[in-house]
Parts: C-alpha cells; sequence; structure tokens
C-alpha cells in the first residue's frame, strides 16, 4: 500500500506544478511528474503510470481550453487524431502491465535524437504554418499519429507531448504554437482513454494523483498562456530543452539497465 504523508503531498504538488508548465508549452511534463510518482514509497510501476494521468488530465484540460481560447486551432486535424489517439490509449493501457519499459527505451531514445537533430538541423521548420495536406489524406495521416502515440502514451506515457508536436509540425506542416494547441486536445484524448481503462482496473492512487493534478492544473494554465504570450519561437526553444533532457534520462536508464555504470 502506498504511503502517502505530508511530505509526499508536497513533493508531488511541486513535481505536478513544473510538469504542468512544461507539458502546457510543449509536452513531456511525464519527464518530471513519473519519476516523482515513482518515489512514493509502496508504489508500483504500474500504479505510478495510472497514477500520472490523473494529474496530466487535469494540466492538459486547462491548457487545451486557453489554446483554444486564445490560438487558432484547427479541428479538422484535432477531432479525428483526438479520437483516434483515445482508443489507442484504452488498447496501449491494457498491455501497460505486460510489456517492460526497458522494452522500450532504445526505441524511443533513437526517436529522440532523430526529432532533436531534424529540429536543430532546419531552423526554419515550425516557425509558420504551411500545411502539407489536405481532405481526407488529412485526416488518415492525423489519425495515423494519433493511433501510435496514443498507443505509445497509454503504455508509458512520458514524452507523449513533445512527439505529437513534432509530428504535427514535421508531417502536416503546422507552426510550433498552433501545433502545440493540437497537440493539448489530443493528449487529453489519451490520457483520457487510458483513465477509461485504469480506473476500473484499480491501479490509480487517488491521494497521489489529486496532489499532482492541483500541481498540473496551475502549471498547466501558466504555461499555456506564456506559450501563447512568446509565440512559436519560445516554444521551439523549449522543445529542444525538453527532448535533449528526455535522451539524457533515457540513456541513463538505458545505461543502467544495461550495466554501463
Amino acid at each position: 500500500m502506498p504511503e502517502i504523508t505530508l511530505g509526499v503531498v508536497c513533493l508531488l504538488v511541486v513535481a505536478g506544478l513544473v510538469a504542468g508548465w512544461v507539458d502546457a508549452v510543449v509536452g513531456g511534463g511525464g519527464l518530471i511528474q513519473l519519476p516523482a510518482l515513482l518515489l512514493v514509497p509502496g508504489i508500483t510501476p504500474i500504479q505510478a503510470v495510472a497514477t500520472n494521468k490523473v494529474g496530466a488530465i487535469a494540466g492538459t484540460t486547462v491548457s487545451a481550453a486557453t489554446y483554444y481560447r486564445r490560438v487558432h486551432v484547427d479541428l479538422r486535424i484535432a477531432l479525428p487524431m483526438a479520437f483516434a489517439a483515445m482508443l489507442a490509449a484504452i488498447g496501449g493501457a491494457a498491455i501497460a502491465s505486460r510489456i517492460p519499459a526497458q522494452a522500450f527505451t532504445p526505441i524511443i531514445l533513437a526517436a529522440c535524437l532523430a526529432v532533436l537533430a531534424y529540429t536543430i538541423a532546419r531552423p526554419q521548420v515550425g516557425r509558420e504554418n504551411a500545411p502539407r495536406l489536405a481532405g481526407a489524406r488529412l485526416v488518415v495521416v492525423a489519425c495515423g499519429i494519433g493511433v501510435v502515440i496514443g498507443m505509445y502514451d497509454g503504455m508509458l506515457g512520458p514524452g507523449t507531448g513533445s512527439f505529437l508536436v513534432f509530428s504535427i509540425v514535421g508531417l502536416l506542416g503546422h507552426a510550433f504554437l498552433p501545433a502545440s494547441g493540437i497537440a493539448k486536445i489530443v493528449n487529453l484524448a489519451t490520457n483520457t482513454g487510458s483513465l477509461i481503462f485504469f480506473v476500473p482496473s484499480g491501479h490509480v492512487v487517488w491521494a497521489a494523483g489529486l496532489a499532482v493534478a492541483a500541481g498540473n492544473l496551475t502549471g498547466g494554465y501558466l504555461g499555456a498562456r506564456m506559450a501563447v504570450k512568446r509565440g512559436s519561437g519560445f516554444v521551439r526553444v523549449v522543445f529542444v530543452v525538453v527532448v535533449s533532457v528526455l535522451m539524457v534520462r533515457l540513456g541513463w536508464q538505458m545505461g543502467t539497465e544495461l550495466g554501463w555504470w
């Protein structure tokens, strides 16, 4: 049984606040929130993954609403992608406890390296909207992105928002700011899909979940407002930083698992 003390609650609120800010700007808040949950005495990995979704859904709800009010969010992309991602996230959550996280680490690390290299090598990418697809083809590609990333979010989660933003920028041609707005709606759907499985299965530790949700809610609001105010250039810089941190964390984790240090 997880032990939720006052100190643990304070840690989770602070972690949720920072994670919510990062997640609202460019995604990747799970890099902060999930490790914090794993520090809770007695919590299991699957409980941490499930509880993380409670915190994340609070932040993505408020940030998605903020983006929608202040930035043009293309619902032709966001809604079908969100629906596909939600269904995929339910499937991902259902198999989360059966696949070891270390099996994904090398793949995710390679994907992060490719994303980072592409973003740095092409500094103009994501600065302006330059849609590459339209009509049925747009919907198909958007749904494909939703399925792949939704499945990953249901199984693990950290970095989901960043992968969504990069996919919308790189494959669909949107600028970083509107891409973040679309990503928040999709991420809200994936968190909902994950909880559709995790809540009935009893994996959520509600005391911990509500603590990170309180922080995430505030961080999500502040981060979304700052991103809208600063624009795509600011979002791009934060994106590069977050992906770099994700690479370092995953590289260290993989090295530890393989006994390199």
